[in-house]
């Protein structure tokens, strides 16, 4: 027992020294730096596929959906569809039987207003149902409409038919693609939102009314855009630099102009592509400032 004690001791001593190793190291970096000396990290500016975009989150809802209501009062006879099933218009999904003494009535026939899914059924044989009594839902999922609220700082940078990419919880490794088809032509006074309606193909009946999504609108893309890590940046005076290792390590400041802007990368132009570029230890650093970079 003492000897696993002791085992157990040794290995958490030799963990707590690896650790404290691998902090010390860049605590030694520094320590070994002249004073007036920069440590430094580089990354290279490199070609890439850049997409600019608005994320925002909104609920998956069907393109058509349509509450159905008896068009008499009596007894819900019987559900003659199961939700899940297919239905087409002016199919009915329920009977309802006249309440009505010493009178024989056939049933009637609560039809579907659409083509699609029942989705819902709201009451059970022998419900008590009046004309303004829910029986059923039924939705055309084909296609979903996903609304998002944009801020009133984006709406110029929304339009119709615009590119947005969709993501829901249920299928964390799958993207959805859509396109905006209607935005609203008014501003909210209290929250200056606008709503913003993205259409999506749901041929494969993936995605369901109720869903919570995650919505990106497109606003700018760049195929082969020379880019650097947009921490990289550093403007100035209104102006944008970045600061490369120069000869006799020294850091050289470098106005370059940018483009489109993502939260990783930031498009650039005045840098070769495979420059480095300093991306980490720019706090102070000046043209001509000493550095020694980290590898």
């Amino acid at each position: 027992m003492k000897n696993m004690k002791l085992n157990l001791a040794i290995l958490v001593l030799a963990a707590a020294a690896l650790a404290s190793g691998c902090r010390n190291k860049d605590a030694a970096a520094l320590a070994e730096l002249e004073k007036d000396r920069f440590l430094v990290k580089t990354e290279k500016a490199a070609v890439r596929n850049l997409q600019e975009y608005i994320l925002l989150t909104g609920s998956v809802k069907a393109l058509d959906e349509a509450t159905l209501y008896p068009r008499i009062a009596g007894k819900l006879l019987r559900n003659v569809l199961k939700e899940g099933d297919p239905v087409r218009k002016d199919e009915p999904v329920a009977l309802v039987e006249r309440d009505e003494p010493g009178v024989v009535y056939e049933p009637a026939p609560v039809p579907s207003t659409l083509t699609g899914v029942v989705g819902r059924v709201y009451q059970d044989s022998g419900a008590n149902v009046t004309p303004q009594t829910p029986i059923a839902l039924v939705v055309n999922q084909s296609q979903v409409r996903v609304a998002v609220d944009v801020p009133e700082q984006y709406i110029g940078k929304v339009f119709r038919d615009q590119s947005a990419v969709i993501k829901v919880d249920a299928f964390p490794d799958r993207t959805f693609n859509g396109k905006v088809y209607r935005v609203s032509p008014v501003v909210d006074s209290r929250s200056r939102n606008t709503v913003v309606e993205v259409l999506v193909d749901n041929s494969d009946a993936r995605l369901k009314s109720g869903m919570f999504a995650e919505v990106r609108l497109i606003v700018a893309s760049r195929g082969s855009a020379l880019s650097v890590p947009s921490g990289a940046v550093v403007a100035e005076e209104g102006k944008d630099y970045v600061f490369v290792p120069a000869a006799g390590s020294l850091a050289a400041r470098v106005p370059v102009k940018t483009g489109i802007k993502t939260a990783e990368f930031t498009q650039i132009s005045g840098v070769a592509e495979g420059a480095d570029v300093v991306t980490f230890g720019l706090y102070g650093l000046k043209d001509g400032s000493k550095i020694k970079v980290q590898n």
